[in-house]
């Protein structure tokens, strides 16, 4: 029996919570801004009524509202959106224990062993009929036998689609499509493909693997495995954690009051966090320090960001400005660093006037050459901003972003 695996993703999930809370403004051309009134603010997502008009994130809202004069802007309530996601994947977990969230809007289910694998598409409309009658939040559902192919499904009808793509249908449906509209394929992924004559599924999925690994590393043939059809990820629930937050612990070789030593460990750890969201492509609307002491009594606090943030710097003054508020000059065993409240990079809320979006453009090919450099001569040929003393430490990271997701007791 082939596996049942379901991806929902659910459409314009942002712009319909607004909806669900405030129905009045069902059917209306509604934009989500974190700037709502100023002109440098941008459109993060939006209703499909106010698409039909031409409006699509993340486009300034000048020019949308240039678009659509009659658009209705709202900014972004993360807390709402969080307890919705919840409620959501609430309602996923009635029909199996295998849920995997992905992001706060989407998410994957394995039927493969349950009661309603034999009837798939029938499951899938009760699911969309249940999100709709109970949350008022419309999805698309892609039904495939394994994740990367679910996961194309879902992007096939938008809104309220089901989509079964299954292996023998690869050729046919996949295939014709641009290279970069494949999962796991990024603009600069897809840019690179193009120098080697790769500009569709099908080019990549008959492409030499050699040639892939050479161009791509270890990443290149697996794509070539997903562009034909193949994928042996699991649906695997505890990957709620790895969604929830990016952060990195150490735990010094000696306990430590000595603020330089404990600020340098907070920049490094902020350097880890930065790294890891960036390949992870997300970026975080929230940060959290932990402080354990020699006494190993654990404190944390957090503080939200005020734009989404995966930049170095960023995350680095919010923990050293949140460590030195809260620390109480006693000596230190371990840090940790966090980001939390993860969002995809393309639908950041951030706000960019025209100095940060220029000091941005000017430090993203930094990074990348810094991030490249290290992933290929190793973490401590290239650093940056302070210099710190190396000192051989010890990282935990999983149980430490699981302590933060099960525990937090931040502060803003």
């Amino acid at each position: 029996m082939s596996n049942i695996i379901f991806h929902i993703d659910m459409n314009a999930f942002y712009a319909n919570v607004e909806m669900a809370y405030d129905p009045s403004l069902r059917g209306k051309p509604l934009a989500i801004s974190g700037n709502a009134k100023e002109r440098k603010g941008i459109v993060v997502t939006c209703s499909y009524e106010a698409r039909a008009l031409g409006v699509k994130p993340p486009m300034p809202l000048w020019e949308a509202k240039r678009l659509c004069p009659g658009l209705i802007v709202r900014t972004p309530n993360f807390d709402r959106y969080r307890s919705s996601s919840q409620e959501m994947f609430t309602i996923l977990r009635e029909y199996s224990d295998l849920v995997e969230p992905v992001s706060i809007d989407e998410g994957y289910i394995d039927l493969t062993h349950t009661p309603y694998a034999e009837h798939a598409v029938k499951t899938a409309h009760d699911i969309q009929t249940r999100l709709v009658e109970e949350l008022m939040l419309p999805s698309s559902i892609g039904i495939a036998p394994n994740k990367f192919l679910a996961k194309m499904a879902s992007n096939w009808k938008k809104p309220m689609g089901i989509t079964i793509l299954r292996k023998r249908d690869v050729p046919q449906m996949l295939w014709p499509l641009p290279a970069g509209d494949m999962h796991g394929v990024g603009q600069k992924t897809a840019d690179k493909l193009k120098t080697i004559g790769i500009h569709t599924i099908e080019d990549l999925a008959k492409a030499n693997e050699y040639t892939l690994k050479e161009l791509l590393g270890i990443n290149g043939p697996r794509l070539k495995q997903k562009a034909n059809g193949e994928h042996d990820g699991i649906v695997d629930p505890e990957r709620i954690y790895e969604f929830k937050s990016v952060g990195n612990s150490s735990t010094l070789p000696h306990d430590s009051d000595d603020p330089d030593e404990l600020v340098a460990l907070i920049d490094k750890l902020s350097q880890s966090v930065s790294a890891r969201l960036r390949r992870k492509e997300v970026m975080a609307n929230r940060l959290l320090i932990m402080i354990r002491y020699a006494s190993w009594k654990n404190i944390k606090r957090s503080v939200t960001l005020t734009n989404p943030t995966d930049r170095k710097e960023d995350l680095f003054e919010a923990a050293r400005q949140l460590f030195l508020k809260h620390w109480n000059d006693q000596p230190v065993r371990l840090l940790g660093v966090t980001g939390t409240d993860l969002v995809e990079r393309k639908a950041a809320v951030k706000q960019l006037d025209l100095f940060s979006y220029t000091e941005d453009a000017k430090e993203e090919p930094l990074q990348t050459i810094l991030e490249g450099l290290k992933e290929k001569y190793g973490k401590s040929l290239v650093q940056r901003g302070m210099t710190i003393k190396e000192k051989e430490s010890k990282t935990s990271g999983t149980s430490f972003n699981k302590d933060f997701f099960q525990d937090e007791k931040g502060n803003d």
